[in-house]
């Protein structure tokens, strides 16, 4: 037998097919096709007989176009023309943030304690727009998300669709940050017991905070200690289910059931926040599954570019000048330059495949067009599965 060259191959086929794969993950940079990556493996799966629900971060809207469906939401819907007369079943949905915070807080105290915080203004910021919130939210989805596979069979399989670039991975350090959050000494004094009435207490946080105070009062107004003071108070029993339920989604995307793909195209930048994708989640032993790499350009004749470019002149220092020569010299150059420019590409993912000889690969040639339906997502699907289109 003649020894492996290059890494392994990524098998999607018998990834998607495995009943004890339940999250499956795709991180990677923005503009390499990871959303629609996203999307082709959840439906290929379905359409394997897996029962999916896709959850996009980003907020692009492509992958609901796609899918062919007028808008996602925080809700799941139903995929229509998926898995017809087997037992796969698609559905999508778009993480919004506010309104999952929203559910944690009434899932976790009584009607009236989440109305006074719902009215809180450090809420209502929080809840929209704070830094940090986003990924700690998904990991809050993820886990409901995963409680309904477990508990009610709604799916079987969870696909993940990350934000582009490195926040991709940001989701995995929520809960430390939210661990040190917690334990922060502005947490500590803003929790602790006032001493004072209202006007002392304000002073003496105003005397250890002003700079800080001064840059959000301008966004929240002159009440915003009273209102973080009200709002901790208001979530001080919740802390401890926020810090638990992050661990142990943490701990899920460790699990033997969950698997990350890395999304890359085969250009510099792409490729070296791969590599950075790749070498974060070895480092947090996660567990990698494998690495597409998208657009791939390619040549339908087996003809080098210095052959064709050498005909193209031939052709063009010939007495017959005819028009059907003139094509023919046109479509040589043409070839020319696409077989540079694949042999750029195989270049670059070589590279990528000696810095990490280990990591299995999954290449998906470049689309003449964009995808925007079932029909593109399917073609994608199988070259994903490296099924000749």
């Amino acid at each position: 037998m003649s020894p492996r060259t290059g890494p392994p191959v990524l098998d999607v086929d018998r990834l998607l097919k495995d009943p004890e794969l339940k999250v499956l993950v795709t991180c990677g940079s923005g503009g390499v096709g990871k959303t629609t990556t996203a999307a082709a493996l959840a439906l290929r799966a379905a359409e394997q007989g897996r029962r999916v629900v896709v959850l996009t971060i980003d907020p692009a809207r492509r992958l609901a176009q796609a899918l062919g469906l007028t808008e996602l939401d925080n809700t799941p819907r139903l995929v229509k023309g998926v898995g017809a007369g087997g037992s796969g079943a698609l559905l999508a949905m778009m993480l919004d943030m506010k309104r999952t915070f929203d559910e944690v807080v009434s899932a976790n105290t009584t009607p009236a304690k989440a109305e006074q915080i719902f009215a809180n203004p450090f809420y209502q910021t929080l809840s929209a727009s704070f830094a940090g919130t986003q990924e700690y939210m998904a990991m809050e989805k993820l886990s409901q998300l995963r409680a309904q596979l477990v508990e009610h069979g709604g799916w079987d399989l969870i696909v993940v669709d990350t934000p582009p670039s490195r926040s991709a991975l940001d989701f995995l350090d929520a809960p430390q940050r939210l661990g040190r959050f917690l334990d922060g000494r502005m947490i500590k004094l803003l929790t602790a017991p006032a001493r004072a009435s209202g006007k002392a207490y304000l002073k003496m946080v105003s005397a250890s905070f002003s700079m800080f105070t001064k840059v959000l009062n301008k966004i929240l107004g002159n009440d915003l200690l009273i209102n973080v003071s009200a709002f901790i108070a208001s979530l001080e029993t919740m802390f401890g289910g926020f810090r638990e339920r992050a661990e142990q989604t943490y701990q899920l995307l460790k699990a033997p059931g969950t698997a990350f793909v890395v999304v890359a195209s085969p250009e510099p930048d792409a490729l070296r926040e791969a590599s950075f994708f790749v070498e974060r989640l070895q480092q947090d032993d996660m567990p990698l599954a494998g690495v597409v790499l998208n657009r791939m350009r390619r040549t339908g004749l087996d003809l080098s570019a210095s052959r064709a470019a050498e005909a193209a002149e031939r052709l063009a220092e010939s007495p017959d000048q005819s028009k059907a020569v003139r094509l023919t010299a046109a479509a040589l150059l043409m070839h020319a330059e696409g077989a540079e420019a694949a042999k750029y590409d195989r270049s670059m993912v070589a590279r990528f495949g000696a810095a990490h000889p280990d990591v299995a690969q999954q290449q998906v040639p470049a689309l003449a067009t964009d995808v925007h339906d079932l029909v593109g997502l399917r073609a994608v699907g199988q070259a994903l599965a490296g099924v000749p289109g």
